[in-house]
């Protein structure tokens, strides 16, 4: 007993120093102008990304769940819902990301090469949208995200410094669906506006509203625009929406390649003809590869960390950055290189498969290669039951290397051809936007002169 309560008193002891010795390391950082929070640990959803709903405990909602009550989320009451027209600014939400002023927060935001991760900035960024569409739709509905519609990169992420986070619904035409605009800017002191120059990225989400019972979709408030500017954000997010709608009717679920298209998939097929011809000298370049050759593919528990407000589900902030990062690992696998991001585009929430490469030349001695990169993410219950799928996700990344892609059965040739033509309708949206906007077209004309 007696050594048991000598054992007792050292572990006191020592628990007693090592607080005092956090303390004294705190102060001294603070003395010094850091201001540290060991204590903020995220895994990737800032702290500082929270709404006014109260939340429930996991075991709680587990058990409301299991009982046949719900899930104990405050969006499960049932209340009359306020469908009056609303404004974009009455969505609007801005949080700073201290980056610069907090050294914790670079475990969860900085990556071991000492750039930002980019994949914990969309996870922040999706719970942002959740925040966003809340403000919109009022209590007693449930919103999941149904569409990451697209991620521009305006400029690098390379310095460490604080990060504003802002956004607000851009599109509602008063049925179920919403879009949210969300981007990342330097942040600026308090105050003090956000310049174009400071912004560092943008992205769409598509948000859909059930009810919180049935799970069906349920009509959200109009939104109304105020000013000519306002107008215009509104009439390009419909055309955004009806574009989605038409291109789901050209899609090669629905129709065959085209005629162009065709002839590609017949000249690839007689290029592997000659390569396994022994009658012929030609022969499959080294910087050729298979596209079965390329597949990556991971699996992972989901746990209750991982939940969304509405306590049941998986967040989908999650889902989007382990996705991202094996997106990451599959390019930097198939260019042998670290990949640079791009973009995202559009991608919905099925094992991951990479597909086409376009060869550029950012000049004559720096050969760098486009590659495209499809996850699909199908989810399986713990008996390994029927796996059903839950999202693809697409994603465009470059490597510093002249290296192709080549499929070979009919299914890569058209995951191959729905690459291209996701790529291709990229740099349609983007000539578009830099033609609507000069200043800009000059500024990402200066930004490529400088990382050339």
């Amino acid at each position: 007993m007696a050594s048991r309560n000598r054992l007792v008193r050292n572990v006191l002891t020592t628990a007693s120093r090592t607080a005092r010795r956090g303390q004294t390391d705190r102060a001294l950082l603070q003395a010094r102008g850091i201001h540290a929070t060991p204590s903020r640990r995220t895994d990737g959803v800032f702290r500082g990304l929270t709404d006014d709903r109260l939340p429930t405990p996991w075991i709680e909602a587990f058990r409301a769940q299991q009982s046949g009550k719900g899930t104990g989320s405050d969006d499960a009451l049932p209340r009359e819902r306020d469908m009056s027209p609303k404004k974009m600014s009455d969505s609007y939400h801005r949080v700073v990301l201290p980056l610069g002023q907090d050294p914790w927060l670079s475990d969860t935001y900085i990556n071991s090469s000492g750039h930002i991760r980019l994949g914990t900035i969309f996870m922040d960024l999706d719970a942002l949208s959740g925040i966003i569409v809340y403000k919109h739709t009022g209590p007693g509905v449930t919103t999941v995200t149904a569409a990451l519609d697209r991620i521009t990169i305006a400029h690098p992420l390379t310095e460490i410094c604080d990060l504003e986070y802002s956004g607000q619904v851009t599109y509602a035409s008063g049925r179920s669906s919403l879009e949210i605009t969300c981007k990342v800017a330097k942040a600026r002191p308090e105050g003090e506006p956000s310049k174009p120059e400071d912004v560092l990225l943008t992205c769409t989400f598509t948000m859909v509203a059930l009810d919180s019972s049935t799970r069906k979709p349920v009509n959200v408030p109009r939104l109304e625009y105020t000013t000519p500017e306002e107008e215009k954000i509104f009439k390009t997010g419909e055309a955004k929406s009806l574009a989605k709608k038409e291109a789901l009717k050209t899609s090669l679920l629905q129709t065959e390649p085209n005629d162009a298209e065709s002839a590609l998939v017949h000249k690839m097929w007689l290029q592997q003809v000659q390569y396994h011809d022994p009658n012929d000298d030609l022969r499959k370049p080294a910087n050729v590869v298979p596209m079965a050759k390329t597949q990556l593919s991971t699996a992972a528990i989901m746990q209750p960390q991982y939940r969304n407000r509405h306590q049941t589900m998986i967040f989908g902030g999650y889902h989007l950055k382990q996705t991202f990062e094996l997106a990451f690992c599959c390019a930097a696998n198939f260019g042998h290189a670290r990949p640079t991001f791009v973009s995202a585009d559009p991608c919905t929430f099925r094992n991951p498969v990479p597909d086409g490469s376009q060869p550029q030349q950012q000049d004559a001695n720096k050969p760098v290669t486009r590659v495209h990169v499809r996850v699909d993410s199908k989810v399986r219950d713990v008996q390994h039951g029927n796996a059903k799928p839950t999202g693809q996700f697409n994603y465009t990344f470059t490597v510093p290397r002249d290296i192709k892609v080549l499929p070979h059965t009919y299914q890569e040739f058209m995951m191959y051809i729905d690459a291209r033509r996701r790529v291709r309708l990229g740099d349609v949206q983007l000539q578009q936007e830099q033609t609507e906007s000069p200043a800009k077209k000059r500024q990402l004309a200066d930004d490529a002169s400088v990382t050339e």
